[in-house]
């Protein structure tokens, strides 16, 4: 199976640093050349970025939108294994897995000619950067479209709607003191602690919404003390909250904000995404996947609880979805890909296209209509 193979060749690749990312970008832009489908590859802010089209010059337009990069791994999980169905690997479900069946889903779309499609592959998805990332670097070079997929893990199942991000960095001030006479000062990393459970127990952090039982709050990051005998006087954190898509992130942060001895110092933002369960192009996918894989049952409505570059393509007016293979444990030790949802998500992806080809009812560059089912 080449979405396998070409799986475990990416996982192979430490793309949580510059060095691997260019090795594999490299072995990207290969792959897909060796099959006759020409790939652009450029830089943005030091990382590389690739795009290619193939299908038809005009008419309705696709984009199967990809990343290389990871959250950092032990070196052990650089080196893939199989257990059973398992494909073992630090990205192998997010999203080296989905990556590697779009490039072999792209190779398959290349002889037909009744949609557009645009492949594209972006390496800082995982990064902290708020603004110009790779993703709307490629927006801006004219990589749009009609509807896009972004192949982060859903199992197979449409992903329309995603919580959005406001990612705090937040100081706490206490008092210092030696080290021997802790009472006599105030400590700011046990502050810190205190506040990130406030931040738990803020209102916004008990709401629901009919995909998503409640927001996500993690502690990321805990930076405090410069010395062993002293008690801190500041220490910083990271808070990650994933809001839900009808909850509002300056109401959020004016909540923090007014919290005891905490300041924020900086934000990270992304926007919820949403796209209508009414989509013409979602109903053509689900019909896609449904002759893909009947078993599957329903495939619509998922909310997934992390962001994407989906955002950028719907901050450009493009609806965009998350749809990816099957899998579990990503960011984790043990992140594994279902290598039999690899082969059912390429053809998913083939059939999709299909089925927009063939439901096409008002052809034309600017903004074709599908016929619904």
């Amino acid at each position: 199976m080449d979405e396998r193979s070409t799986c475990e060749r990416l996982v192979t690749y430490d793309t949580s640093t510059l060095e691997g990312i260019g090795s594999a970008a490299g072995f990207v832009k290969g792959w897909l050349e060796a099959r006759d489908v020409e790939v652009t590859g450029t830089n943005h802010n030091g990382r590389p970025v690739l795009a290619a089209t193939v299908g038809a010059p005009s008419g309705p337009t696709l984009v199967l939108h990809g990343h290389l990069d990871v959250v950092p791994g032990h070196p052990e999980q650089f080196e893939p294994r199989l257990e059973g169905d398992r494909l073992i690997g630090r990205g192998a479900y997010d999203m080296k897995g989905g990556l590697a069946a779009m490039m072999c889903a792209t190779r398959d779309l290349a002889g037909q000619d009744a949609v557009r499609v645009h492949f594209v592959c972006v390496s800082d998805e995982e990064s902290e950067e708020e603004q110009n990332r790779g993703s709307d670097h490629l927006i801006e070079q004219g990589y749009v479209g009609d509807f896009a997929i972004t192949g982060e893990p859903t199992d197979l199942r449409i992903g329309v709607q995603a919580k959005g991000v406001l990612a705090m960095r937040i100081e706490v001030r206490g008092k210092a003191a030696h080290g021997s006479t802790p009472w006599e000062g105030d400590n700011a990393v046990l502050k810190a602690l205190d506040s990130f459970r406030l931040i738990e127990a803020l209102p916004f952090a008990r709401e629901s919404s009919d995909l998503f039982d409640r927001p996500s709050i993690n502690l990321g990051r805990i930076i405090g003390g410069d010395a062993l005998n002293k008690v801190p006087d500041v220490c910083t954190i990271d808070v990650d909250v994933r809001y839900l898509p009808d909850q509002n992130p300056e109401a959020i942060l004016a909540a923090v904000c007014e919290l005891p001895d905490v300041t924020v110092v900086k934000t990270f933002r992304r926007s919820p995404a949403v796209v209508s369960r009414e989509d013409p192009y979602v109903a053509a996918l689900a019909e896609a996947l449904a002759r893909v894989a009947p078993a599957a049952g329903e495939s619509i409505s998922v909310g997934r609880h992390g962001s994407s570059d989906a955002v950028s393509f719907l901050d450009a007016g493009v609806p965009a979805i998350e749809f990816g293979p099957v899998g579990g444990g990503h960011h984790g030790p043990e992140e594994w890909v279902s290598v039999a949802s690899l082969e059912r998500y390429r053809h998913a992806l083939v059939e999709f296209v299909g089925v927009v080809g063939e439901r096409v009812s008002e052809p034309g560059p600017a903004s074709p209509r599908l016929r619904i089912a």
